[in-house]
Formats: C-alpha cells, structure tokens, sequence
C-alpha cells in the first residue's frame, strides 16, 4: 500500500501550483500541471508576446499564425498580432504597433534583462525593456511584472503590469486607435465567425456597441469546436486613463486602448487624445486576463472585477 501511495504521489501532477521552466529566450509557463503558455523575448523579436494562451483543459484560445508557420485554415491578416502584446502606434511618431518587420519609422521593443522569475502558489515574472528608435536609441523604458495564478477552478488568470517612463526626453504619446495591450483570438471565438461575441461592463453586446467605449472590462466568450468559453480582459482602476477604451474588432483582435480618446471616440465626448510624458515620468498599465469556461454570466467576470479593482 505504501508503495502503491508513493506511485501515485509520482504520477499524478500537484496541483495550485505555477512553475516555469527558464530557457535562453522563452519561459514555459504552467499552472497546476499543465502548459498555460509561453513568454517570448528574444533577441530576433521586434517585441516580446505571450503565445498560445489555453484553456484549463488545453483549448488554445489565441491565434497561432503568425507565430507557428502550420496554421491551415487560420486567418493570415495583420501579422503584427502576435499572442499576446504590448504595443502602441506612435511614440515620439515611432510606430511600436505594425512593427512585426521593422522599417523606416519602426520601433523595436527589446529585451534588457530578466530581473525574476519565482514560481509557487503565484507566479511573478519580472523583466525590464526598452522601447527602441529606428536607432537603437531608447524612448521608453517598460518595467513588466507578470503575475499568473494556480488555484482558481477552471479559469487561468494572470496580471499584466507595465511601468512605462519617458527616457532621453518627454514622449509623446499620439492620438490612435492602434494598440495597446492586446491580444488575437483563435479565429473560432470572433463574432466574425459568429462563434463568439464580446461584452463590456454597461452589458452592451457585440462590436458595434462595445467598439472605442470607456469600460472597466470586457469580455469575448462563446464556442471553440462545441464548448463554451472566454477570455475577459479587466483594467485596473490604478491604470492610466481608467477606464480604458477598447479597440476590439469582430475579426478578433481584442484590446484596451487608452491612447485613442479622439479617434475612438464619437460626438461630445470626443476629445484630444495626445499625451506628453516627462523625461523622468511614469505612466502605469494595468490589466488582468481571465481565461475561462462558460458565458460572461457564467463565469461572473462582473464579480471578478470587483474583486479586483
């Protein structure tokens, strides 16, 4: 019997637990003995992303091109979605958005060093890059803390958090609606596929209702091959310019945007959106991602902001 325990204890995986597994320019991560996904940060990257995401029960809920190279099927538009990213359009006019190819007038965002990586009952990553010019001159230096939880049902969550401050001068920050922290979905949750459909705080439904408005979260749920389930983005009330925008599309990019307050917006509440940072100062973005089972009823993301916020 005794050995019978120990054999047991050998195969069966531990669960609440997040572990990562370090190599010279990805980190694995997995959240109670399975893969979650994967940290990027090469230095033949243009800027660092998180890919695939996956469900508790391995539903990979991000796009895989362009990133994996057999993707039958997939859609092949903007290969500038890469999993999950951090990016954003013009800075000092620098384009650190469309910058899977970099180019006259493209940024790179470039890994300086890893700072931690401690697994447990919560995972942190913490990492420093810089936001480089055609040049190679810094603009931005973003200290990322990524912080990813075990324990929480059959949801997966983690947090995102970027301190991005104005290095060799002010930075301006210009008006757009491309960026900024985002992610691509797998093809079959999009409304275009009339697979899935997004839902913001205020309850309005579909891109049409959720596109450029001000919300706390929104969540894209509906059904990869039969099953139910979501990805919910949530901003932090400690985020700048809360509550974000969302430049969420029907095709399946999914992101908040703080930046656009001219170009998303509509009517009166259209205002100028251009943000100059100090050399010196900081501006904080801060999100949670929660993947999960079910509706957006069901999975109870108005509650779960509330627990964050």
């Amino acid at each position: 019997m005794r050995n019978l325990i120990a054999c047991l204890f050998l195969t069966v995986p531990l669960l609440a637990d997040v572990k990562f597994d370090r190599k010279s320019d990805q980190i694995d991560v997995n959240i109670d003995g399975t893969p979650f996904t994967t940290f990027y940060f090469g230095s033949s990257l243009n800027k660092p992303y998180l890919h695939p995401l996956r469900a508790a029960d391995g539903t990979i809920m991000t796009r895989r091109w362009p990133i994996e190279s057999d993707t039958a099927g997939e859609s092949k538009d903007h290969p500038h979605h890469q999993g999950v990213w951090l990016g954003e359009k013009y800075v000092n006019g620098i384009n650190f958005w469309e910058n899977s190819k970099l180019g006259p007038g493209i940024g790179k965002i470039q890994l300086d060093k890893i700072v931690s990586v401690k697994g447990g009952k919560t995972g942190v990553i913490e990492a420093v890059f810089n936001w480089l010019d055609p040049n190679g001159k810094p603009v931005l230096r973003e200290d990322r803390r990524m912080t990813f939880y075990s324990g929480n049902g059959q949801n997966r969550m983690f947090d995102f958090d970027a301190r991005l401050t104005a290095v060799n001068g002010p930075v301006n920050f210009g008006d757009t609606k491309e960026g900024t922290f985002a992610i691509r979905l797998n093809d079959k949750l999009t409304e275009k596929s009339k697979g899935g459909m997004m839902t913001n705080a205020d309850g309005a439904t579909g891109m049409k209702s959720v596109w450029g408005k001000p919300s706390p979260w929104v969540d894209y749920s509906g059904t990869i091959d039969g099953k139910q389930l979501g990805i919910a983005i949530l901003n932090s009330s400690g985020s700048f310019r809360y509550p974000t925008r969302w430049h969420s599309r029907d095709y399946g990019l999914f992101a908040a945007n703080p930046f656009g307050e001219k170009e998303m917006a509509t009517g009166k509440e259209s205002k100028e959106g251009n943000y100059i940072l100090d050399s010196g100062k900081s501006i904080d973005l801060k999100y949670r991602v929660i993947v999960h089972p079910g509706s957006t009823a069901d999975a109870h993301i108005a509650e779960e902001f509330a627990k964050y916020k």
